[in-house]
C-alpha cells in the first residue's frame, strides 16, 4: 500500500526547505532518496512538479495546486486527529500569519483577544514586518498586504483602500514650514522606506498628473511605525497610510500637509493565502472571523 501522505509531507518540505539537499538533512535521509520520491509520484500523476536545474528547484504551476491541496489536507488530517484526541470539534492548530507593522499593530492585534474567546484551541502565529513575504518559502497561513497584488498564484480577499497622507508634527512645522507645493519638499527632510536601493519616491500629483518626486532625508527605515514615532518626534515629514496616522492627525499629534497633491494616492489592502475552498478550517475560521472587522476598521 502506498504511503501518500508520507509523499505530501516529503513534497511540502521539499517546496518549503527550496531544495533535495535541505529537504533531505531535516528528513535524515539522502537527496537521491527523496528525487526519487518526486520522480515516483510525477510518473503516477503524470505531470511534472517540480522544474529541476543545477542552481535551484522551482514549482511548476501542477506542482502548486499539488502542494495547495496536499498542504490543505495534511492540516485537516491534524485538526481531526486534534479532535479526536482532546475530545472537541472546535477548529485547532497554528496560523501563521505576516502583516506590515502598522496593520499588525493597528487593525489586527486589536482583534485576538475577541477570536481566542470564539477560538480558544487556535494559536497564532503572528509576525510583523514591512518586507513582503514568501508564502511558500516561510510557512505562512495568511499575508495581509498593502499595495498592488503581484502573485497571481495566491487567493486575495479585498480589505479596504489606504490612502497615503504627507504629515508632519507642530514641532517640525513650526521650525521648518508648512509646504505649499511639490516644490518646497526640496527644503524639508522627509523620511523614507529602506526597501528601494536609489533614493525615496513619493508619487504626487503636479498639474493635474502623476509624477515621481525623490525625497531625501535623515531617515531610511525598514517599517512605517519607526517613521510615524520618529515624524512625531520633529524629525521630518513622512508619507504614511491614513489609518496608520488619523489618531495621530484627529488628536493634533501631526498635521496633514499637501492634500492636494496625494489627493490621488491610494492602494488596496488584501489578505492573501493558498488555496480557496481547500485552504485549512483553521485558516479558513480565522479568516472568516477577522475580514469584516477589518473592513469596518478601514472605513472606520
Amino acid at each position: 500500500m502506498d504511503n501518500r501522505i508520507g509523499e505530501m509531507q516529503m513534497f511540502l518540505r521539499v517546496v518549503e526547505s527550496g531544495s533535495f539537499s535541505e529537504a533531505a538533512r531535516l528528513s535524515m535521509t539522502t537527496p537521491s532518496t527523496i528525487s526519487k520520491l518526486i520522480a515516483r509520484v510525477e510518473t503516477r500523476l503524470g505531470v511534472r512538479l517540480l522544474e529541476r536545474s543545477t542552481r535551484r528547484l522551482s514549482v511548476t504551476p501542477e506542482g502548486q495546486l499539488y502542494y495547495e491541496r496536499a498542504q490543505a489536507l495534511i492540516a485537516d488530517l491534524d485538526d481531526m486527529e486534534h479532535a479526536l484526541t482532546t475530545g472537541s470539534v472546535r477548529p485547532g492548530g497554528i496560523v501563521r500569519i505576516n502583516a506590515s507593522v502598522a496593520f499588525g499593530a493597528l487593525a489586527l492585534e486589536p482583534l485576538l483577544s475577541e477570536f481566542w474567546d470564539a477560538y480558544p484551541d487556535i494559536v497564532v502565529d503572528l509576525s510583523l514586518s514591512d518586507e513582503l513575504t514568501d508564502l511558500y518559502l516561510d510557512r505562512t497561513d495568511i499575508a495581509f498586504r498593502v499595495g498592488p497584488l503581484q502573485d497571481s498564484n495566491l487567493t486575495a480577499r479585498h480589505i479596504g483602500t489606504a490612502r497615503r497622507k504627507i504629515v508632519g508634527s507642530p514641532d517640525y512645522l513650526s521650525r521648518f514650514g508648512t509646504p505649499q507645493n511639490i516644490v518646497d519638499l526640496d527644503r524639508h527632510k522627509c523620511l523614507g522606506f529602506n526597501f528601494r536601493r536609489a533614493a525615496p519616491v513619493w508619487p504626487l500629483q503636479e498639474k493635474g498628473r502623476i509624477a515621481d518626486r525623490i525625497v531625501r532625508g535623515p531617515l531610511l527605515a525598514n517599517n512605517g511605525e519607526t517613521v510615524r514615532r520618529l515624524t512625531l518626534r520633529g524629525a521630518g515629514l513622512a508619507r504614511l497610510g491614513d489609518y496608520h496616522v488619523r489618531n495621530d492627525i484627529k488628536a493634533g499629534r501631526l498635521v496633514e500637509v499637501l492634500a492636494h497633491a496625494d489627493a490621488q494616492d491610494e492602494e488596496e489592502i488584501h489578505a492573501l493565502y493558498l488555496g480557496s475552498k481547500q485552504a485549512p478550517q483553521r485558516v479558513r475560521v480565522f479568516l472568516d472571523f477577522v475580514i469584516p472587522r477589518l473592513q469596518a476598521y478601514m472605513h472606520a
